[in-house]
């Protein structure tokens, strides 16, 4: 029996709330059985393997303690997962987002990072309420292109402290400036954390060339912390920065190294400590001031996180031959973004590394993603004094490679290399931006040009020309007349291009026919910019008939007043009714003397 498709309007189509969990429900409804199962948790498994150091290393990088990105990958993971709109990403802390966090961290501390996580949170849930996902395809390539290759130069570049082991204070905001700290720091290189930090990059590298059995980020990590045990116990004095030499957690007043061994706790957002070690915000007035400096990144953040998940969301299509959707993969980011804070998650969206990874595992639901969450969770709560041992240039090796596979500099340099100017331009400026200023700069910017782009395809695609061969032009009883077409939608940045080319006739031809079949619709600047040019027409006795009027733009004419006008205008369905309004207005008007 084919498969029928039911055509939906907006009006009859269904909430995006009540599509929450579409992915989930649709897999349980074609039947969910044992072996379906099997093949989800050997698939969970694996790539909560992969997520748990990258988790921590990416919180790390990020600013904060390693277990509030554990957290990110439990509870955003877990949330997102069960409600999304795509059988197999899977979501958590990603590489994307180091960029826009770690200044925050830095400056409102871990409180405001989380309290800019929900905010971000709520942006996205209303991407989705109001359907923008479909939006997200629109905007340039170059510009995700010149975002992500500028991100993975900004990741790789903060994690050069740890990986030579130098001795620097805090990151300063701007790239020029680390830059030059590093470089300043470079006697301070420690051979101990450097040789651990090169062992662990060659593992990573080596080691898919020689199995895939094993993900190459757990074998990696585990012989880089073994490795620099050896090292230890062989060599008098060898020592190197841990999770447990840098990060402490406080239990009862007594301080511990690593990090707990405990489940994510309830707590709200803007009690968890600011830059300074105190709550965040303690009543409403501080939190009102905290919330109106944090909109700024909140919105970068959420604009990256929808880009990046639906962006996973189409690889994952085209592994899986599966199909997304995109509003209720949104709104699920935005729920997924709301509630991990208040556990101690911070951003979260689509990682496609992992979600690959998770494919490529045998996934075949969501539930492998939810088996991820609950994987993390038990490695915390079981492995957390081991995970103290975790060399901090390991997992710099590991942050170096994942900056490396984001920032594409294959496809960088190709798009650099054929691109047309124009997309040149947005490329480097992008790019530029990302690494020279911040990603809430860049995010603006490139939202920007992405309109601009749009309006200058837009005035591309539309075009007026004249009809010299019309056959109206050799009707004698027809002297004075010109016939034109316009082709397009008539949209901001294209309708005053449509139009001008009218002008000139003005005062030349006794009247106009302006085709208009291939005119689907008309915004309120095609409509301004219509009724200038008719205006200006009428004023040199210039009569105007316009043909083939379709319903939608003959709706927004009327609603803004432009309607047919003896001797001035006449909107016409078809080119005869046009050409009978022609004749009845010739035949009325005399003739201009010669």
């Amino acid at each position: 029996m084919p498969h029928r498709h039911r055509l939906e309007t907006p009006a009859s189509r269904p909430l995006v709330l009540r599509e929450l969990g579409l992915a989930l429900r649709a897999a349980l409804a074609r039947g969910y059985g044992v072996r379906d199962f099997k093949a989800d948790l050997l698939a969970g498994v694996v790539v909560g393997i992969v997520a748990l150091p990258l988790s921590m290393a990416l919180a790390i990088a990020s600013g904060v303690p390693p277990q509030y990105g554990l957290y990110t990958a439990i509870v955003a993971g877990a949330i997102i997962a069960a409600l999304g709109g795509t059988s197999s990403n899977v979501s958590g802390p990603t590489a994307a987002f180091v960029v826009l966090l770690s200044p925050v961290a830095a400056k409102f501390g871990l409180g405001g990072l989380l309290v800019a996580s929900v905010l971000a949170g709520v942006m996205l849930l209303g991407m989705g309420l109001m359907r923008f996902g479909r939006l997200i395809q629109y905007i340039p390539h170059p510009v995700t292109t010149g975002f992500t290759a500028g991100i993975g130069v900004v990741l790789a570049t903060l994690q050069l402290k740890d990986f030579f082991g130098l001795e620097m204070g805090p990151w300063p905001e701007h790239f020029h400036e680390r830059v030059v700290d590093l470089a300043a720091a470079l006697p301070t290189v420690r051979w101990q954390d450097l040789s651990i930090g090169v062992f662990t990059l060659v593992v990573l590298l080596a080691w898919p060339k020689l199995t895939k059995r094993l993900p190459a980020p757990l074998v990696a990590i585990a012989f880089g912390a073994g490795f620099a045990a050896l090292l230890g116990y062989l060599v008098d004095g060898f020592s190197v920065a841990t999770i447990g030499s840098r990060f402490h957690y406080v239990v009862d007043g007594v301080e511990h190294a690593g990090i707990p061994r405990m489940p994510p706790a309830f707590d709200l957002p803007w009690l968890f400590p600011g830059a300074d070690g105190q709550p965040l915000a303690t009543d409403f007035g501080g939190l009102f001031g905290v919330v109106r400096e944090l909109i700024g990144p909140a919105f970068a953040i959420a604009a990256l996180g929808a880009i990046e998940s639906l962006l996973c969301a189409v690889v994952a299509d085209g592994m899986a031959g599966t199909k997304h959707d995109p509003d209720v993969e949104l709104a699920a980011q935005g729920i997924g973004n709301i509630v991990a804070p208040f556990f101690g998650g911070f951003a979260a969206t689509g990682a496609i590394a992992r979600t690959a990874t998770n494919l490529r595992a045998g996934s075949r639901t969501p539930i492998s993603a939810m088996v991820h969450a609950g994987f993390v969770l038990a490695a915390v709560l079981a492995l957390a004094p081991l995970l103290a041992y975790l060399p901090m240039a390991s997992l710099a090796a590991l942050l170096l490679v994942v900056a490396w596979n984001m920032s594409e500099a294959r496809h960088f340099l190709y798009l650099a290399r054929v691109a047309p100017k124009s997309d040149l331009v947005v490329l480097a400026t992008c790019f530029s931006l990302t690494v020279l200023f911040d990603m809430v700069v860049s995010v603006s910017v490139g939202v920007v040009l992405a309109a601009l782009l749009f309006m200058r395809s837009m005035s591309e695609i539309v075009e007026t020309r004249r009809d010299e061969d019309h056959p109206h032009l050799r009707d004698p009883h027809l002297e004075g007349l010109q016939v034109y077409e316009i082709a397009g939608p008539m949209f901001f940045g294209a309708a005053e291009k449509a139009v001008t080319r009218l002008l000139p006739v003005a005062g030349k031809a006794r009247a106009i026919i302006l085709q208009m079949d291939a005119v689907p619709v008309i915004d309120v600047t095609g409509l301004v910019a219509l009724e200038s040019v008719i205006e200006k027409l009428a004023k040199a006795h210039t009569f105007v008939a316009l043909a083939g009027v379709r319903a939608p733009v003959r709706g927004a004419l009327e609603r803004a007043g432009i309607v047919s006008t003896p001797g001035r205008l006449h909107i016409a369905a078809t080119d005869e009714e046009a050409l009978d309004a022609v004749r009845a207005h010739l035949a009325q008007t005399p003739r201009p003397r010669t």
